[in-house]
């Protein structure tokens, strides 16, 4: 992408939709405005993928990098090993560190993908695992605990939530502390100053700049970090999106097939359409306002395609828009609709007899050698697996596609 004017960073992010807390609005416009400097936004490998979610504050992490700051990711080791309460009624379910070290390493592939990682201004990715392995309990809790007063970090809506739901863990109690120490600690690493994450994160950021201040006090020096924060994506009635039938709307191909992740955009409220064109594409707003005004399903598709290829790249984003248009052509689904009761389906359906009764192929023999040729698509990806099962759970909004070759389709509905 093109370098960006830092001059105007904070009011291209304003405009664009993406600020929606600061610390201190007129202090992190000059720092994002001014000279270069260091920016982080959090992630907790809690699965082993991004969603939607996720991506929205890498989006808005890129535009600073772009604009020549410097960027960092942290993947949470460590305070994944605790979890968050933010947004929850009920404790996290405790990982192993052979789960959340595996998690690591998926997520960090892809968000290598998302951010540059070489050139003159690479992103640098670390583990929070690197500074708490070895830091003592007595020493952190003598050196972070003593700032915090547990009075006010009840009235954070993570904690007085989850207390009103019934219990709160001294666990998760730690969780604030670990994050707003590695807010301090990049800072003395790196001169971070800046904080940037999602608006549920905001008493964990908040935290971080506090405890700063803290210890700056303590220690008779300056504290000057900040949190920005963007909205949490929602749609014009206030939903949280990237949630589809089947869960989170991932960025991996494996969780969400690009075809569905391409219809799950194009398929979007049409008032919807004008905040995903501002948050996720760089098209310039006045030609932005104006597809919207004059071209609205001319607009989805556009949204939809540029929102895929940002994820998928362009080639996957092609097939996913051909496959559409071929789907829902002349001005409805021409696709060939197969019934399948739930009590047929039962365990699951072997691909190769779900191809044979759908007449996609003649007979379950043939059905197998198309798979092995690469003939066969479920759901927008090729498969290789003849013994594939075809279950419950993989179908999309009460449906599933399947593919043959470039033109031959059948959408099998789950009755």
């Amino acid at each position: 992408m093109n370098k960006l004017d830092r001059s105007k960073l904070f009011e291209t992010l304003k405009e664009r939709g993406y600020v929606y807390q600061a610390t201190n609005e007129e202090n992190v416009r000059k720092i994002i405005n001014g000279n270069p400097t260091t920016v982080y936004v959090g992630i907790d490998p809690t699965a082993d993928s991004l969603h939607i979610g996720h991506f929205f504050s890498l989006m808005m992490l890129k535009y600073f990098q772009d604009a020549g700051h410097r960027v960092i990711v942290l993947i949470g080791g460590a305070t994944a090993m605790v979890g968050d309460p933010s947004g929850r009624t009920d404790m996290r379910q405790m990982m192993t560190k052979e789960r959340v070290q595996n998690n690591f390493n998926e997520v960090k592939a892809l968000v290598e993908k998302f951010v540059d990682i070489t050139g003159e201004n690479p992103a640098i990715i670390v583990n929070n695992a690197d500074w708490f392995n070895g830091y003592d309990y007595v020493s952190f809790m003598r050196d972070v605990g003593k700032h915090f007063n547990v009075n006010e970090m009840l009235t954070n809506d993570a904690y007085s939530r989850r207390l009103q739901e019934g219990g709160l863990t001294f666990l998760e109690m730690g969780y604030m502390l670990m994050q707003a120490y590695d807010f301090v600690y990049l800072n003395k690493k790196y001169g971070c100053m800046l904080q940037i994450g999602g608006s549920d994160q905001w008493g964990n950021m908040t935290a971080g700049t506090k405890l700063s201040r803290k210890i700056a006090f303590e220690n008779n020096t300056a504290s000057n970090l900040e949190a920005l924060t963007c909205p949490l994506l929602t749609n014009s009635e206030g939903q949280k999106m990237g949630k589809t039938a089947k869960g989170a709307l991932w960025v991996a191909r494996e969780k969400t097939s690009v075809f569905d992740f391409y219809q799950y955009f194009y398929n979007v409220q049409d008032k919807d359409v004008l905040s995903l064109l501002r948050l996720f594409t760089r098209l310039p707003l006045e030609e932005i306002n104006s597809m919207i005004h004059n071209d609205i399903i001319s607009a989805k598709k556009i949204m939809a395609f540029e929102i895929t290829k940002l994820i998928h790249g362009n080639d996957e984003a092609v097939k996913a828009r051909e496959m559409s248009e071929n789907l829902f052509s002349q001005g409805g689904d021409d696709a060939p609709e197969f019934e399948v009761a739930k009590t047929e389906l039962g365990a699951g359906i072997g691909i190769c007899d779900l191809l044979f009764n759908t007449k996609l192929a003649p007979s379950k023999s043939e059905a197998r050698r198309l798979i092995q040729g690469g003939a066969i698509s479920v759901k927008g990806e090729k498969i290789s697996d003849f013994t594939l099962v075809v279950k419950e759970s993989d179908f999309e909004d009460g449906s599933l596609l399947l593919k043959k070759g470039k033109k031959n389709f059948i959408k099998v509905v789950l009755k």
